[in-house]
């Protein structure tokens, strides 16, 4: 089932649930998917395509941590506590993440193929990773893995 497919049926659901935090989190990530779509018409795509969609994910999760954190230290743990449901939610619709020794695994390979052998060679290894990897590797955490690989 296509990303725009879950995001239409888990609404639904909440909807029936009367789950007004899950809802209005839902509708604000395809609020955003159809401001996204919108901005790439006139590229002359219609939709954007599945690997756009997760990564526009990752960047509301990510700005909903840095909110998180910024609440927290304001000491404002209600807002807080609410960007924290927000990013429960849209990580249901993600893909499953690597774990460390699978990332470890990854990074290694990608060295190996990408035939690395300095801090130079990073951004081939890096461009390996993402076409082989994209949806269930957060290169935020493989970045430094490969730095070590490369001996930096």
């Amino acid at each position: 089932m296509s990303l725009r497919a879950r995001f239409t049926e888990e609404l639904k659901i909440s909807m029936v649930a009367k789950d007004a935090p899950r809802t209005s989190t839902i509708r604000m990530i395809m609020a955003k998917l159809k401001d996204a779509d919108i901005a790439a018409r006139p590229t002359g795509i219609e939709q954007v395509p599945e690997e756009q969609i997760v990564s526009m994910l990752r960047g509301m999760v990510k700005s909903r941590r840095e909110s998180e954190a910024l609440y927290r230290q304001g000491n404002r743990p209600e807002l807080a506590d609410k960007e924290a449901a927000e990013i429960a939610v849209i990580e249901g619709f993600l893909p499953q993440q690597m774990d460390e020794a699978a990332l470890q695994a990854a990074v290694a390979e990608a060295v190996q193929e990408a035939g690395a052998t300095s801090i130079k060679d990073m951004g081939k290894v890096m461009a390996v990773l993402k076409t082989r990897h994209a949806a269930s590797m957060d290169m935020a955490k493989a970045g430094p893995l490969v730095k070590a690989a490369l001996g930096a």
